[in-house]
């Protein structure tokens, strides 16, 4: 489906049953999403081969591991705080935001090159983002690191504009298809980062593909609201971070692949 077509069918008011989304995950943590990469080569183990939070044999020979255990929050940290805030918690199989005013969690470990691979499912109108290269200066994530856009495009203002639509480059590219799976549902993330060069995957395919400092890169930044923010995608390595929102999401099979200097 192309970018634009689902835009005009955005509800008025966010749907009821948030308390009811929350027992999803523990129904889905055992039902993985039957649909299969259009690139098997950019899948490091299919979803119905796994156990959650599990290496497949294939992914532990090609140099995979696991950010989250599926028990509990080891790894992991709240941005610019020593421990994880009571906001997010270990729940069902999930890295899951559970209550407001948790704020930002950042892995423990920092990357430069990587791929990164994981689940994602958003409660209904709501809006989340994986961060990578992130920094704790500034005020915010987001002043420091690119994000790859986590929404319910059916129900958030944000999904009205294709830049700022579920697996953007937030507020600067906009994916080149619609593949987010219907609220409820998990979705497959894949971030391949690789020097400047930069992958968006949802659902197995591949939606967004940028380069960090190219011409055209500084002059998306610049027409953006992140011109206000010097530092704003230029560290070359920092953590992986999950944004709080205002709104629960769950995170599950999240891995990642150092890319060694000179590999892919």
């Amino acid at each position: 489906m192309t970018i634009g077509s689902g835009r005009s069918r955005l509800r008025s008011s966010v749907r009821a049953g948030h308390a009811a989304w929350l027992l999803l995950p523990v129904l889905a943590c055992a039902q993985p999403a039957p649909e299969s990469s259009a690139n098997p080569a950019a899948e490091p183990g299919s979803e119905m081969q796994r156990a959650p939070n599990t290496l497949t044999a294939e992914e532990q020979a090609a140099g995979w591991k696991l950010l989250f255990d599926g028990t509990t929050t080891a790894g992991w940290r709240g941005w610019k705080m020593d421990t994880m805030p009571a906001g997010w918690a270990a729940e069902d199989g999930t890295l899951t935001r559970v209550s407001e005013g948790g704020g930002d969690i950042i892995t423990v470990d920092k990357y430069d090159n990587f791929e990164l691979a994981l689940d994602w499912k958003i409660a209904p109108g709501g809006n989340s983002g994986i961060f990578f290269h992130v920094t704790e200066e500034g005020d915010a994530m987001y002043w420091s690191a690119p994000e790859y856009q986590v929404l319910d495009d059916s129900a958030h203002a944000d999904g009205l504009k294709p830049e700022t639509s579920a697996g953007a480059n937030y507020a600067l590219n906009a994916p080149t298809m619609e593949m987010a799976r219907p609220v409820g549902e998990w979705n497959e993330a894949r971030i391949v980062v690789n020097g400047p060069h930069v992958e968006h995957w949802l659902n197995g395919m591949k939606i967004v593909e940028y380069e960090l400092w190219s011409d055209d890169w500084k002059a998306r930044v610049a027409a953006s609201k992140f011109a206000a923010w010097p530092i704003y995608g230029m560290a070359k390595t920092g953590y992986i971070g999950l944004q709080e929102h205002g709104s629960a999401v769950a995170y599950r099979n999240i891995r990642i692949r150092p890319i060694p200097p000179g590999g892919s």
